[in-house]
Order: structure tokens, then C-alpha cells, then sequence
């Protein structure tokens, strides 16, 4: 066990569920069950866009909204981080994007006599699409201790009540501020600012959950943790491989970037325990011949790998193209080797140790099968590796991820056009917060800079990633907690845990836009504080504002929004940040109103802090978008050793009891993380009902089940198990021994212990569960 594992648990011990009224209502109606046998996007897509924007906005506003989304004098999709093309067609957007932009602009509101209607009690009932279907929130609300109802109060009165609240904790440490991806830059910053001023670094953000793995590896072989890829490199490449991640529901708009791949003769290999339509066929909507056809063929080899294999399948590839340079000659890049890398001997050691027996055996893949994609990889003179939470949730995701790199440096595949590592992250400008300094754990050199630019001094001390905020608050009863934008309560693992540690507090406040469950398990008093969205405008002292967000591929652009705002009562982001500031701090050293008057002396500050932002109001109005700069594209690596460095890692021990099934967590196609746009997964032909559970279909005939019926679920972790009553079964193409339920209905089953190694990410991708009949089931 690694130091950093959890302390072993008493055995056979179950957790009881202390807060029920945290966790998602058990749905009654049995999945209707219909195959899909169209391509990702094409007409099925246009429809749902169309159906969807009159349903929440009107057809003339969606229509509106559609037309500047993406666009350069309009506003970035809230949705995922996947960037825009240099040039750009007037549909720059997907389903998704649009449904995001549909969900933030309707015309549904959550105002105070919505509140004085409904109790808090009462809402906690509702399922999640109910909730978030409410609609916007309008004014500042607030839940005094014992009461079951929300109820106004003006923006002074509610920075007050916060500034009391910090001021009356006995560290600043005892107070914990949570940010969501979509925060702009202007906003992250300030917000970043005004708590390492109020003094502490506890800044956990979504990043915590989802990519801080690929951070970690990627930091510590490459010396970045960003990719450096770019969206240009895609049709320079030969081949791509897509570990663990599914695009036509994630990251839809990455899917014309495989077509235009495609079209220019690259071979694509996909990765992925599930088969996904989004990575087997694209009709893009934009092409009106694709919406009558079959669409583009995308994937040339489909391994479908076990879930947690994805290592040994790592080493296999890696294994077959050391083969091939001993068989053939001038496969690996001897001179990139030499002058760029550190501990390839240590590297082909390992790897030559390794028996195929149990790279086959982890991987479910056969040897032919993994030398057939050896041979597109040793064929490829550029090759991108891309990924997404697939590889980033599992406890040796560091390691995974890092013999991806390992992969690509054997052929020098990066820091050349065509070539390199592609973490897609999800959330809009989540890349973008972490720049700006959303990190619990930040540099002496970030610290250095941003104390001698705003003249204080910030605190050293590391604070607390996400994980840990949830055990601190669980433990230690009597913290403030702080969220900027996101759903803490349904994002994280472990939901029970998760509501006890936001229970244990003595005050939540939640920024956001729309309703969630969030708002309902709070601490013991709750604010919610109501913003503009990104399709809003944004009107302050010296007129109508910008702001900023850098995608998944380092490139950072403004956003305007175009509508008017959905209540008077609405402040923006940063002017949320500059009020608590003005409240809070006792001896401030900024203009925090002229700051918020014009956020061009907010983008001032991060050009004298952060690298790669200089000149920046000028830039971002002249150049449209910044390209920020990335020292692995010039193939420098400023990590501990200076070179990029070949790492070694030992395959996991089995782990999977007799009886068990190993479970991964997934979003339907109807969802963007925690948000559900809908009820339906229509790409794989499953509608009406998220409480499911996706089984091969041998472990189906396996145990004498049948589609829809109801099944119990276990879940097992160090002597602790975790219940999940009532799911119906869907068999699906998938590895024996493999199941998929949707996130966050089963995050319940997720232990907060379970962790991977250095980047304390959760494991939500690998799951030992066990299941049962449920006791109703009708035979």
C-alpha cells in the first residue's frame, strides 16, 4: 500500500446512509430500451437543438443565441473546453453546447416566491432534472439555521453576513473556497486574490476531481501539465489513439477535428471498455449529404478494454514497437531519445519484463489485437494521444497516464506538428482557472509574483484539494464554505459523506446560475448568490464588459454576452469576488470598484502575474485570441531533471473477488456533468430513466437476468460497503465483468478513501460492486 492510501477500514463493515434527502429519489418507470443505429450528430442532433431551444427559450431567442455562440464577437459555450477553429462557420457549436446555452437562457425563474412555495424539504424529493429544470435564480437568498425555506435579502446584507461569519473563525484556514470550471479568468483571478488575501490557500476546484491526474503526470514527465497540442495538428497527424473518453457526448465539436483527421489519411485507434457511436461514425451537421447518409467511418481498430486495463494495454503497445525496432530497425527515435528524454533504459527494462500472458490477461485485449495497433503506431510519423476521464479516474491513473507519454516520447512524438499529448478537459476554462492560480498547492514563483504586484504578502502553507476539503469539513464541524459556481454536493464521491461535510458547516454559499442540489444540503445556514451567465450582458460603471477563458488547448479568447439579464438582482462573477472582498478584508490594498468598473484593470493585474498574459488587454482585442506558450512544443521540459523523462510502473494486483463486477461511472448523452438536459441516452437507445446499470450481456445471461429488470447494488472498499437500491438492467456491448451507471445517481457507491495515487483523485471509473435481485422485482 502507497503512503498516501487511507488507513485500512474494520471488515464487513456497511456504511448506513445517514442523509437520504442527499442522495437522488429512486425513479419508478422501467427504461424504454430502443438500439440506435444512426451516426454521432447528423440530422438526430439538428432535431434535438431545434425541440430543445423552443421548449426553453423560443424559437426566434434560441435562434439568436445560436447565431453568436463560439463566435468572435459573441460569447464562449458554457459547456466543454474544446476550442474554436481559426476560421469559423456561423454553426460553430454542437448539441450539447447548444443545450447548455438553452439551459442558461430560459425562461424559467427561481425567485422568492418560488422559495416562500416550495420548502427545502419538499425540493429534496425531486430528482435532479426536476430541480435543475426550476429554472434561473433571480435574487440573493438565504436559509437561516432551522428554517425549512429560503428567503431574500439585498447583496450588502449578504456580503455582511459572510464577512461575520469569516471573521468570527478561529483560522482563515477554517474557511474553504470551492470554484467550478466555467469561472472566467477576471473572475478566477480576483477570486483567487481575495482569498490568498483573506489568508489561505484552500482552493479545491473541479480539476481536483477530474484531470489533477493528468496534471501530476503530465508535470511530472513533461515538466506542464497542460497538452500540447493544438487544434491545427490534427490533420498533420497519421495516427491518433483515443483512450477512455467518448466525444459525441463529452466533447462533441472534437469529433469534426477526427473527421478533418480522417479525411487527411490518419488512422484513428479508440480505446474504450463501452462502444460508443460518437467513436464509430460522425455525420456532421453542417454537410447536408452526411444527414441523409451513414457519415464518416471515424475508427479504424475498436480495443475494447477492461475496465482498470488500460496500463497493461499501455505496456502491450509499448512492448509490440520495442519489438518492431528490434525486427526492423529505425522505428524508435534514437535522437529525440537522446537529447530530450531521461530513463529510457530503465524504461525498456521494465517493459521487456513485462509477460504478454498478463498484458493480455489485465487488458482483456488479445496479443494480435495490440500488436495490430503497435503496427499503426510504428507506421505513424505523427501521433497524438488524446484522453479524458477514462484514464484520469482509476488509482494508478498517474501511472497510465504517464505510459502514455512514455508511448509517445519512444517516437519523439512530441514537440512536432502532428504529434503529442491532448488532455480534453471538460468544463469550459477549467484549463483557464487553474492559469489564474485556482490551485491548492501553488508555485513559490506564482506566490513571489502576485505578492510583489499587489503588495501583500501571500500565504505559503498548501491548502486543501477537494477530497480533503470533504473530510476536514466532516470531521471538524464549523467551517465556512464557499463555492464559485458547480454542484459540490452531486460532483464529488461518496454523496453521504459529501452531505454530512457540508451539514457539519456553520455557513454554505453557493454563487450560481440555476437551481441544484446543492442549494438544498447545506451547512447549517446557506446563502445562494445569484449571477449572470455567460449569454448575459454584463453592464458596469464604464459600460457593457468582457471577459475571458482559455480552452483545452492553451488558447485564450473573450466572451460577450448578448441577452438581457435574467433578473435586475444578478452581479457578476467578479463583482460577487470584489463585494465579499470590500466586506471581509479590514485593511484592503486594491480598488476593488474600480476593478469592477472596468475589468480591463483586472486583466492588467494578471499580465504582471501571469506568464504568457503581457500586453493582454491589447493582445486580446488585436490578436481576437491569445496562443498561450507551451515549452514542450519546443520540446523544452522544465520538470525536476530538465529532459522528458520515461517512467516505469508495476501492473496493479487483481482485485476482483469472486462474484464481483468492476463498475465505471458515465454521463448519459442528455447531461453535462452534473446538469441533465434530459432523460434519454439516445446514442445508446436507452430512454426515460437515468437509475440503470449497463452489463454485458454475457453477465446477464450469466446470472438469469433480464433487460429491465431491477437489481441492487453493492459496492466494496477495504471492509465497507456502500448501497445503491433499485437499477434496471441494460445489457450492452461492454467487457465481461464490466457495468456503467450514470454519474451522479451513482456516486453513492464511490468510497471517498478510494483515491488515486499522488493526484488523490477519485476513483469513480473503477468500482468493485456486487448486485443482487431487488426484493420488488416482478419476475
Amino acid at each position: 500500500m502507497s503512503d498516501d492510501s487511507p488507513p485500512e477500514k474494520p471488515s464487513n463493515a456497511r456504511i448506513p446512509v445517514r442523509h437520504p434527502d442527499a442522495l437522488t429519489p429512486v425513479g419508478e418507470p422501467k427504461p424504454r430500451l430502443a438500439p440506435y443505429s444512426g451516426p454521432a450528430a447528423g440530422a438526430g442532433a439538428v432535431r434535438k437543438i431545434a425541440v430543445q431551444g423552443t421548449r426553453e427559450t423560443g424559437a426566434i431567442r434560441s435562434l439568436k443565441l445560436l447565431q453568436k455562440l463560439n463566435q468572435r464577437k459573441g460569447f464562449d459555450c458554457p459547456g466543454c473546453a474544446w476550442p474554436d477553429p481559426e476560421v469559423r462557420t456561423p454553426f460553430e457549436f454542437c448539441e450539447n453546447g447548444a443545450k447548455a446555452v438553452f439551459e442558461e437562457a430560459t425562461d424559467r425563474r427561481v425567485d422568492p416566491a418560488f422559495f416562500a412555495k416550495h420548502a427545502i424539504s419538499e425540493m429534496t424529493g425531486w430528482d435532479d432534472f426536476q430541480i435543475g429544470k426550476s429554472g434561473r435564480l433571480t435574487t440573493p437568498m438565504l436559509r437561516e439555521e432551522g428554517s425549512d425555506h429560503y428567503r431574500p435579502l439585498s447583496w450588502e446584507q449578504a456580503f455582511s453576513r459572510i464577512a461575520t461569519h469569516l471573521h468570527d473563525l478561529a483560522s482563515p484556514d477554517d474557511a474553504i473556497f470551492y470554484t467550478s470550471g466555467r469561472t472566467s479568468n477576471e473572475a478566477a483571478f480576483l477570486y483567487q486574490l481575495f482569498v490568498r488575501m483573506w489568508g489561505t490557500n484552500n482552493l479545491p476546484d473541479c480539476s481536483n476531481l477530474c484531470h489533477e491526474s493528468s496534471g501530476v503526470a503530465l508535470g511530472e514527465a513533461l515538466g506542464s501539465g497542460k497538452g500540447s497540442v493544438l487544434l491545427e495538428d490534427y490533420p498533420k497527424s497519421d495516427a491518433i489513439f483515443v483512450f477512455g473518453q467518448n466525444p459525441g457526448t463529452n466533447h462533441p465539436r472534437m469529433l469534426s477535428a477526427l473527421q478533418e483527421a480522417k479525411r487527411a489519411g490518419a488512422q484513428i485507434v479508440s480505446i474504450n471498455p463501452l462502444v460508443e457511436r460518437g467513436l464509430e461514425r460522425f455525420a456532421h451537421p453542417q454537410e447536408p449529404l452526411a444527414l441523409v447518409g451513414k457519415g464518416t467511418k471515424l475508427t479504424d481498430l475498436y480495443l475494447q478494454v477492461r475496465v482498470g486495463g488500460d496500463l497493461a494495454l499501455l505496456k502491450g503497445l509499448c512492448k509490440a514497437t520495442l519489438e518492431a525496432d528490434r525486427a526492423q530497425g529505425d522505428v524508435l527515435d534514437r535522437a529525440f531519445i537522446e537529447a530530450h528524454t531521461e530513463g529510457f533504459e530503465s524504461f525498456e527494462a521494465d517493459i521487456e519484463a513485462a509477460s504478454w500472458e498478463d498484458i493480455v490477461g489485465q487488458s482483456g485485449i488479445s496479443e494480435a489485437q495490440i500488436r495490430e495497433a503497435a503496427d499503426i503506431y510504428v507506421a505513424s510519423n505523427a501521433t497524438i494521444a488524446t484522453w479524458a476521464m477514462g484514464l484520469t479516474q482509476h488509482e494508478n491513473a498517474v501511472e497510465t497516464i504517464q505510459h502514455v507519454v512514455n508511448l509517445l516520447l519512444m517516437k519523439g512524438n512530441v514537440g512536432k506538428p502532428g504529434a503529442g499529448p491532448c488532455p480534453v478537459r471538460g468544463h469550459s476554462n477549467v484549463q483557464g482557472d487553474r492559469t489564474m492560480g485556482i490551485w491548492e498547492a501553488p508555485k513559490d514563483a506564482f506566490l513571489d509574483r502576485l505578492g510583489d504586484v499587489i503588495g501583500f504578502t501571500p500565504p505559503r502553507e498548501h491548502g486543501v484539494a477537494a477530497i480533503d476539503a470533504i473530510r476536514v469539513m466532516r470531521d471538524h464541524p464549523g467551517k465556512v464554505f464557499f463555492a464559485m459556481g458547480g454542484n459540490f454536493l452531486s460532483a464529488n464521491p461518496d454523496t453521504d459523506a459529501t452531505a454530512e461535510a457540508l451539514r457539519a458547516c456553520r455557513l454554505t454559499v453557493q454563487v450560481s446560475t440555476k437551481l441544484n442540489r446543492s442549494h438544498l444540503i447545506t451547512g447549517k445556514e446557506a446563502l445562494i448568490l445569484p449571477c449572470l451567465g455567460r449569454t448575459e450582458i454584463d453592464e458596469q460603471a464604464n459600460g457593457p464588459q468582457f471577459v475571458t477563458c482559455e480552452n483545452s488547448q492553451s488558447t485564450v479568447q473573450p466572451t460577450r454576452g448578448l441577452l438581457r439579464p435574467a433578473s435586475p438582482d444578478l452581479l457578476s462573477e467578479p463583482a460577487i469576488v470584489a463585494g465579499l472582498a470590500k466586506a471581509t478584508l479590514t485593511d484592503p490594498v486594491l480598488d476593488w470598484d474600480a476593478l469592477i468598473a472596468d475589468y480591463d484593470g483586472i486583466r492588467d493585474l494578471i499580465a504582471a502575474v501571469v506568464p504568457g498574459h503581457e500586453d493582454y488587454n491589447r493582445r486580446i482585442r488585436d490578436e481576437r485570441q491569445i496562443q498561450l506558450p507551451h515549452p514542450n512544443r519546443s520540446r523544452s521540459f522544465p520538470n525536476a531533471v530538465g529532459k522528458a523523462l520515461f517512467t516505469t510502473a508495476d501492473l496493479p494486483p487483481e482485485r476482483v473477488q469472486p462474484g464481483q463486477l468492476v463498475l465505471t461511472t458515465l454521463r448519459s448523452h442528455d447531461q453535462y456533468n452534473t446538469t441533465l438536459y434530459g432523460m434519454d441516452d439516445r446514442y445508446r437507445g436507452i430512454y426515460g430513466e437515468r437509475r440503470v446499470l449497463l452489463m454485458s450481456h454475457e453477465d446477464v445471461a450469466e446470472r438469469g437476468l433480464f433487460a429491465g429488470e431491477w437489481v441492487d447494488i453493492t459496492s466494496h472498499f477495504q471492509g465497507e460497503e456502500r448501497f445503491a437500491p433499485r437499477w434496471a438492467v441494460v445489457p450492452y456491448p461492454m467487457p465481461k465483468g464490466n457495468c456503467a451507471a450514470y454519474f451522479p445517481e451513482a456516486n453513492v457507491l464511490v468510497p471517498l478513501d478510494s483515491v488515486a495515487r499522488r493526484s488523490h483523485t477519485p476513483t469513480s471509473k473503477f468500482i468493485l460492486i456486487t448486485i443482487e435481485r431487488h426484493e420488488a422485482t416482478e419476475a
